[in-house]
């Protein structure tokens, strides 16, 4: 063999497979060599960028705005179907960009995009995030540019799907290349949603400071700027307490990021301050009780759009866009009970002319049936036209001891013990001695004070919540463990964040923020059996004919033991046959409640059920800004007690709202041993306080109407020695709970303070 042919030889045993080199690849090996991969992220690349260009070639900027843009009314009916109200049309007026200052225009892109001026008009990476969110049903997102907000407001709508991100991003690049910046500034300020109905900044400018937008200034703008994040939320004349708080931080910030963008100097900003805006003018569909019904059915369909996952701001336009039909569950004849009801037994006692507390008397009621879970009245105040705070849903007033059957609950539910090891139910002993500080982990010497200075170094957990007593239940707060009660409490329906609600034992006596809705949920879930109930005032409601989705109200979510909640209900039968809230004993049906009454005298509350409705009445005294002021002397009476006036309400409508199919008698499953009569009197008899001039009979009348006032009458005085006085016993009482021993101090003002009475 020649040199060549050994060549040859050798180039052809080394190829792959023959005997030499590398092995040849097979099988799926063969589709991942480098080459391969390089080519796979170009071809993916391209595919992207095609896909890209022939969705923006596709996706077509609309040649008009879409329905939504153009408002509709909303329909409001009531349960029989007739229409209440249409709310809703023609608050809009765009004005040209040379019409808004130049200041206002730039706090408004300082709050919602700073880098407006010079962005491409898309954050890519915001609109990324929003699309995987949505796929992962997580829905609500934030940070879409002016020019991205602008085409949702104007070309699409508020629906939160992928569909509607990806034309929103490619209908934004269009817009951005067609029109200037200028010109999306101004459609962005006539298309956005401020609140009070308001759509475009010139609306908003009338609605909030009854001015044309070209005469606001700087402080007044950067309000409307705040505005766009939280329209509802922000409205000054409406706000809860956090609300006004979150709008005032949020009008700084917008001041601040002014400042960080160098439009407006430090030393002008040091000058700036809060102006607060005028209240809304609303329609005259909304007087009288009309305009808090509708109200509160507008905040539940809002607050059911941002559980679909809509932002607040977005559920807001959306609803306030209009094509909605909203049926009430509110029972046309209930209602006028309850409006005849508050009438009859407050207002027509009531003489503001004479008397100045008359005229700062403010009264919210709310119904809830207890099978559906569904509101069938409200009452709201006077008039919605008058006052537009709606005291059946407002939370700045506290509820006093209505919150003390939900220490009971909590102790029974987790099978709590006293100081000394034994078991709370409504026999255990207590040292109900006033002024008694409170003993164990979380008391941090709190000694509250009784109503009366009421006085019992052994007093039965029934007799404590028959009279209110205050030492008792600051105690057993504490014996069950404050973190426990305020879990319970908010598992019921109490509202744990931003009222005042901290864990300690002031606690025990309602000095949080609740409503009279937040307390209809809460006896309705003891109604319930301990199966949840959050009222709903919505029976049904659509949108351009389709239906939407309620939540269930009376839900099937056990958040107590039965026996937890038939024990307590048996527990506030006794406070209504024997004790604060005797005046609503009926012979005609069972009823179970609890009065209370806040310190200073500033509310005055009875929440009370029946086997089928509850109902929770609470009095306020509100002078002019809001200001909490004191109810004594209403009506020309003394203090007003839980007992007297909210009692009286709360049994003249439910005498008339008792139907003949409804249940007359609780249906109870409890094995909690009820009270033996203690057999120790109080050693110090109060004093019984003059009451307002209606005051009921102590005892009903055969067909459970609340008699007839007389003026000779004093009000409900809480605890009261002489009715409840047990006969000496032969041997000596058991013994109490803790030291018997008073020592001293204050009421505990732990910075909200708590009530002192029942």
């Amino acid at each position: 063999m020649g040199r060549a042919d050994a060549r040859r030889a050798q180039k052809k045993g080394s190829r792959p497979g023959r005997g030499g080199g590398k092995p040849r690849k097979t099988g799926i090996r063969r589709f991942f060599t480098w080459k391969m991969l390089l080519a796979y992220v170009g071809g993916l690349i391209a595919l992207g960028v095609g896909s890209f260009v022939a969705l923006y070639l596709y996706v077509d900027v609309p040649g008009d705005g879409n329905a939504a843009a153009k408002l509709q009314s909303n329909i409001y009916k009531s349960s029989d179907g007739k229409t209440i109200a249409r709310i809703g049309e023609v608050n809009r007026e765009e004005v040209p960009l040379s019409k808004i200052p130049k200041n206002i225009q730039q706090a408004v892109v300082a709050a919602e995009n700073k880098n407006f001026y010079t962005d491409p008009g898309v954050d890519i990476q915001g609109t990324a995030r929003g699309i995987i969110n949505t796929l992962m049903g997580r829905g609500k997102q934030g940070g879409s540019t002016i020019t991205q907000q602008y085409v949702k407001n104007y070309y699409l709508d508020q629906r939160q799907t992928v569909t509607r991100k990806v034309k929103e991003m490619f209908i934004s690049l269009k817009v951005q290349d067609k029109f200037s910046k200028d010109q999306i500034l101004e459609g962005y300020l006539n298309t956005s949603y401020y609140g009070r109905g308001a759509y475009g900044i010139q609306a908003a400018s009338r609605a909030y400071y009854n001015k044309d937008v070209d005469k606001l200034n700087l402080q007044e703008g950067a309000y409307l700027a705040a505005l766009l994040q939280a329209p509802s939320q922000y409205d000054w004349s409406v706000a809860t307490d956090a609300g006004k708080r979150n709008a005032t931080a949020r009008w700084n910030y917008v001041l601040d990021k002014m400042v960080e963008q160098k439009w407006l100097s430090p030393a002008d900003r040091a000058k700036m301050q809060f102006e607060k805006p005028g209240n809304p003018k609303p329609s005259e569909g909304l007087k009288g009780q009309n305009g808090y019904l509708i109200e509160a059915a507008r905040q539940e369909i809002i607050r059911d759009l941002v559980k679909e996952g809509r932002s607040q701001k977005d559920a807001e336009q959306d609803f306030a866009a209009g094509g909605w039909t909203v049926t009430l569950s509110i029972d046309p004849k209930k209602q006028q009970a309850l409006e005849k009801a508050v009438k009859d037994k407050l207002l027509d006692d009531l003489d503001p002319k004479t008397r100045e507390v008359d005229g700062h008397v403010q009264v919210g009621s709310v119904s809830v049936d207890r099978k559906t879970g569904k509101i069938v009245a409200l009452y709201g105040g006077q008039d919605y036209l008058k006052h537009y705070t709606n005291n059946a849903t407002r939370r700045d007033f506290q509820p006093a001891s209505t919150f003390k059957p939900l220490i009971l609950a909590s102790a029974l539910e987790h099978g709590s013990t006293t100081q000394d090891g034994k078991k709370i139910t409504p026999a255990t002993i207590y040292d109900g001695t006033n002024k008694r500080t409170v003993v164990g982990p979380g008391g941090d010497g709190y000694a509250p004070e009784n109503e009366d200075q009421y006085t019992n170094p052994a007093v039965s957990v029934q007799e404590a919540m028959n009279k209110s007593v205050n030492t008792v239940f600051a105690q057993m707060a504490v014996d069950v463990g404050l973190d426990k009660v305020k879990k319970t409490a908010v598992d019921m329906g109490m509202k744990g964040e931003g009222v005042g609600f901290d864990a300690n034992p002031s606690m025990a006596l309602g000095s949080m923020g609740a409503s009279p809705m937040d307390m209809a949920g809460v006896y309705a879930t003891l109604d319930n059996h301990g199966m949840k109930v959050t009222p709903s005032i919505v029976k049904s409601a659509s949108r351009s004919g389709q239906d939407f989705k309620l939540p269930e109200a009376a839900s099937k979510e056990r958040v107590i033991d039965r026996n937890t909640a038939d024990g307590v209900t048996s527990v506030l039968k006794g406070v209504v046959n024997d004790g604060t809230a005797h005046v609503v004993a009926s012979s005609q049906y069972d009823v179970a409640g609890k009065t209370g009454t806040s310190d200073d005298n500033k509310s005055a509350w009875f929440t009370g059920y029946t086997p089928d409705l509850i109902t929770s009445v609470g009095l306020f005294g509100e002078a002019d800004g809001g200001k909490q002021v004191t109810l004594q002397g209403t009506g020309g009476g003394g203090r007003v007690n839980g007992g007297t006036y909210p009692a009286f309400i709360w049994g003249a409508y439910n005498s008339n709202a008792f139907d003949d199919d409804s249940d007359a008698k609780f249906d109870l499953e409890t094995d909690e041993p009820s009270a033996p009569v203690v057999p120790v009197a109080p050693s110090v008899a109060p004093t019984p306080s003059v009451g307002p001039s209606r005051a009921p009979s102590t005892k009903p009348s055969p067909s459970g109407q609340v008699p007839s006032p007389s003026h000779s009458q004093s009000q409900e005085p809480g605890p009261n020695p002489s009715r409840h006085t047990p006969p000496v016993p032969p041997s000596p009482p058991p013994s109490p709970v803790g030291p018997t021993t008073p020592t001293g101090g204050d009421t505990g003002d732990t910075g909200n303070k708590p009530n002192r009475n029942g």
